[in-house]
């Protein structure tokens, strides 16, 4: 009976995993002799590992990540030019902490958008709240908050998480009020979070991507590369291979 109470009393606590596990810990501790302040940290440990586990899942699923990768399921043999050590030294997620940015830049099929995604889950993994789109639904999703006045709502979906990746920019062109959308989340987010953003055009083709508007593509590059690392990638397509 005091153990059936004890049970009650840990899930009125919200200590879930600590009451499913405290009849077998107790018979641990029976056994093996073990001192109250080990039995309790038995299942303090347990109840925080169990909590930390419900974290990340949380933050992968609110993440909107398509698909899950990985840094080890990368090919660094495929493409023709790419720095391994300065990709591997962005996943100890230290520009995350500095507030800098990640620009991916390379051809279509070169791995950009395979490592976005690892460093979003590896960011997810280390407990830091992420958010993944393409630089288009990021655009549309804007432009109709517009038309139902969630904009504030919206904008913050972008704004809020600590790294914000954005996927595929150059892809698409967009008009005069996807340009001004797409700036105001990255003049936002300047030097207040971090972003990884793949594009396939270089620095000097991003007028022609954001309707033509010099001045503005470069101040979102200016602020983009002002605290931020540029990975170069070349090669062909290993999608085509």
């Amino acid at each position: 009976m005091k153990i059936e109470n004890l049970k009650e009393s840990l899930l009125s606590l919200h200590l879930k995993t600590m009451a499913e596990i405290l009849e077998q810990t107790l018979k641990k501790a029976e056994q093996e002799n073990l001192s109250p302040a080990d039995l309790l940290l038995i299942l303090a440990s347990q109840e925080l590992a169990a909590r930390q586990q419900r974290r990340v899942k949380n933050l992968i699923a609110q993440a909107n990540l398509p698909v899950i990768k990985t840094i080890d399921a990368f090919d660094f043999s495929f493409p023709k030019t790419i720095n391994k050590s300065q990709v591997m030294s962005l996943f100890d997620l230290h520009f995350v902490e500095k507030k800098e940015n990640v620009i991916l830049m390379g051809p279509p099929g070169t791995g950009k958008t395979h490592l976005a995604l690892s460093l979003a889950y590896q960011a997810c993994l280390q407990g830091i709240k992420t958010s993944f789109t393409t630089a288009i639904n990021l655009i549309n999703q804007l432009s109709a908050s517009l038309a139902d006045n969630s904009f504030l709502k919206t904008m913050k979906t972008f704004t809020s998480p600590r790294l914000l990746a954005i996927d595929e920019l150059g892809y698409l062109p967009v008009d005069k009020q996807g340009a001004e959308l797409l700036f105001q989340v990255i003049s936002n987010r300047y030097e207040c979070g971090s972003m990884v953003v793949t594009t396939n055009r270089a620095f000097r083709d991003w007028g022609a991507i954001l309707n033509n508007d010099n001045t503005l593509a470069s101040a979102a590059i200016d602020r983009l590369v002002h605290h931020g690392m540029l990975v170069q990638i070349k090669g062909e397509s290993y999608r085509v291979k």
